[in-house]
């Protein structure tokens, strides 16, 4: 099923969307973009499932903190690709890397997401990092 330039789109301007809240550094922010419940797939293979909408923003929030410590300031997205799965959910993939205030890389990955189109917008059901 080809990708309609609707939902490319709106795939685009959620991810920019994430990119705006993370720069926040608030993890419930960020937390909004998913799904409850869901998981994340970590590059080493560990499997997280989050039940509520706390457990995802506390999360979120040890992250941004860890990444706010080590100096990173924004984040960046690029090469989006996405894969239509009908029209209520698509897989999405796109390389992250990390911002220092000056704008250099601090650090990069790759991830895929599973999302869903529910009524308040495209959500995050399922997350998992490329392995290296």
């Amino acid at each position: 099923m080809p990708v309609s330039t609707d939902m490319a789109g709106e795939i685009r301007s959620f991810f920019d969307a994430f990119v705006a809240a993370f720069a926040e550094f608030d993890g419930p922010l960020v937390a909004q973009r998913y799904a409850v419940p869901c998981i994340a797939v970590e590059a080493q293979g560990a499997v997280r499932a989050f039940h509520t909408a706390q457990d995802v923003g506390g999360y979120f929030q040890a992250v941004l903190t860890t990444y706010h410590g080590q100096g990173c300031r924004s984040c960046r997205f690029s090469d989006l690709q996405v894969v239509p799965m009908g029209t209520l959910s698509a897989l999405a993939s796109v390389s992250w890397e990390l911002l220092r205030a000056d704008g250099s890389v601090a650090s990069g990955w790759r991830e895929s997401y599973h999302l869903l189109r529910t009524g308040q917008g495209w959500r995050v059901v399922a997350s998992a990092d490329h392995a290296g």
